[in-house]
């Protein structure tokens, strides 16, 4: 009786260990913002989009990320290739680079670069053989 009670009670902590990893989401995707603290671009941006961007459905699917381009790159980021020139915008999913935008193009251009390559997150198999937009 005893061995049935210990097979019982391993089957349903299995279970809910399970449950419990199945219910963690899955990595959201990020807008990776690669920006200098001397870059003209960077605060027209900061200027017109910074404020609301988080309020945006753009925002809310893919959260900003600053990277200051004068610092080293975290380490979960290594996968993305830098550039010289500010801003540049980089689209990542699980682990992965989705696409790019490069420069502030002003805020109406922006918004639909950002759309196009929000529409490349629910197209499978994505990488990086697609990843210029601007």
């Amino acid at each position: 009786m005893r061995h049935l009670f210990r097979m019982t009670k391993s089957i349903v902590l299995a279970a809910l260990v399970g449950g419990a990893l199945a219910a963690e989401p899955a990595r959201a995707a990020e807008l990776v913002m690669f920006e200098d603290a001397g870059c003209m671009w960077c605060a027209r941006f900061n200027a017109e989009i910074g404020p609301t961007y988080a309020k945006t459905d753009e925002g809310r699917r893919a959260p900003l990320r600053r990277v200051d381009t004068g610092k080293a790159l975290p380490a979960e980021l290594g996968f993305i290739e830098t550039e010289r020139y500010t801003p540049v915008f980089v689209l990542v999913d699980g682990g992965r680079e989705i696409g790019r935008i490069r420069g502030y193009p002003g805020e109406d251009h922006f918004w639909g670069l950002l759309g196009m390559l929000l529409k490349k997150l629910d197209q499978p198999g994505t990488g990086s053989e697609q990843r210029q937009v601007n």
